[in-house]
């Protein structure tokens, strides 16, 4: 198991009709890495590093998720996707929605 999971995912825009969950520190890392070079700055250099460091273990994974939904912030891909309320998914189990 990964040790490396973030207390809540961060939703960012990956593309003009998809939304990516980024869950772990890994799924930070992969996302930056991919961002195009052209748009890369001194913020998600910043951000990259304390990825890095989380990763390593030598910051929080607070410290990393708050750096990496700032640079979303800062590129206009933050997407704030509200919790799914309970009365909209049903009840998980049992032949038409009855509890066994």
């Amino acid at each position: 198991m990964n040790d490396k999971i973030f207390e809540s995912p961060v939703f960012v825009k990956d593309g003009p009709f998809t939304i990516a969950e980024i869950a772990s520190i890994d799924d930070a890392l992969d996302f930056l890495d991919e961002w195009p070079i052209e748009l890369q700055d001194v913020l998600h250099e910043t951000t990259q590093r304390v990825c890095h460091s989380a990763h390593d273990g030598r910051h929080p994974l607070s410290s990393a998720r708050d750096a990496f939904v700032q640079w979303a912030k800062s590129t206009n891909i933050l997407e704030d996707i509200a919790p799914i309320p309970a009365w909209m998914t049903g009840p998980k189990s049992g032949p038409g929605g009855v509890l066994a």
